[in-house]
């Protein structure tokens, strides 16, 4: 008979942090019966696990006296990688439940021997990361498996969602995949009250809920180049459009797709994308070691004169004459 793998962990977890509960009370605790109770300790006994009944009034169900479970068997290289893997989904914004990633190091930290635990909490005390740590609201995990899941069986599902407006809406989506990008959790799909492609950052996602249809993806859909795409082109002031004169792997490791679209052209590489402040798009365009021209704004230009000109009297001041503060000779003042 089959023997349902959650409800006997579950049981295991109550004998070991629970002595002497009695089959009702293992029943009650499991939404099971007490008989149903007995198939569990007897298959927890098959496989070696010392589970005792003490009979009587005060009488139930415990571990053997001394038994502890045997700690998890991971070698050095495997619990390093456990670990850095939850420090960087911390650091990264990666996790669901804020105390989901502490709660998971603490449980590996307690199983571990004392050859392990030692070095592993010192890794995890002096541990440094150049990047800052990403903060955020992050999507309720129940959510966010369930969008996986949907993905992966091809499963249209009804969203409840919120926009940036505090705007609620129920809609059903196509996902077509879920992108982690710069700190944030996405899903990409047809959207069916839109009749389109849409992303959805998913912690505007309050709950999901399985249809009973099912779609196709489009051949050679791409959820993340969709996504950088749409990003790159997102709600910003001004919209850029320069030619680097450059080749395209190049440029593309200063320029990321999560920034800008780039697409190769005969004289070099087209970046489109759009800015919030065009100081800041000439001080990149700047920085690159290739030529450039710009197709539009005009306005672009002019930024780049302004940060000619402060480059310009920065070049030639002396190290006797006073600095200019606040004003059009301080590098990067706007």
């Amino acid at each position: 008979m089959t023997h349902p793998l959650t409800r006997v962990l579950t049981l295991l977890e109550l004998l070991q942090s629970h002595a002497g509960l009695t089959g009702t009370e293992l029943a009650g605790r499991l939404d099971t019966d007490v008989r149903t109770v007995r198939r569990y300790i007897a298959h927890l006994r098959e496989l070696g696990i010392p589970v005792e009944a003490e009979r009587g009034r005060h009488g139930g169900y415990g571990l053997a006296r001394g038994y502890r479970m045997p700690p998890l068997v991971l070698s050095n290289d495997e619990a390093l990688a456990v670990v850095l893997g939850l420090l960087a989904a911390e650091r990264l914004g990666m996790g669901t439940a804020a105390p989901a990633s502490a709660g998971a190091l603490a449980k590996i930290e307690r199983v571990l021997p004392d050859a392990l635990r030692e070095p592993l909490a010192a890794m995890r005390e002096t541990l440094s990361f150049t990047a800052h740590a990403v903060v955020g609201q992050a999507p309720g995990t129940g959510v966010l498996l369930a969008l996986a899941q949907a993905s992966r069986s091809r499963t249209t599902v009804g969203v409840s969602h919120r926009s940036w407006r505090r705007e609620h809406t129920e809609r059903d989506v196509d996902p077509y995949g879920v992108v982690f990008h710069s700190g944030r959790w996405y899903v990409v799909g047809h959207d069916h009250l839109r009749d389109g492609l849409r992303t959805f950052r998913i912690d505007r996602i309050a709950s999901v809920t399985p249809r009973d249809s099912t779609f196709v993806a489009p051949d050679g859909f791409d959820p993340v180049a969709h996504l950088t795409s749409n990003l790159a082109q997102g709600p910003y002031r001004w919209p850029v459009e320069v030619t680097v004169h450059g080749p395209l792997d190049a440029v593309a490791r200063r320029l990321p797709r999560s920034a800008v679209t780039l697409t190769a052209r005969p004289t070099g590489v087209l970046v489109r994308g759009r800015v919030e402040r065009l100081d800041g798009m000439a001080h990149v365009l700047a920085s690159l070691e290739w030529p450039f021209t710009i197709h539009h704004p005009d306005e672009l230009r002019q930024a780049l004169k302004s940060l000619a000109d402060r480059l310009s009297a920065a070049a030639d001041r002396r190290p006797d004459d006073p600095p200019t503060l606040g004003g059009e000779d301080v590098l990067g003042s706007s």
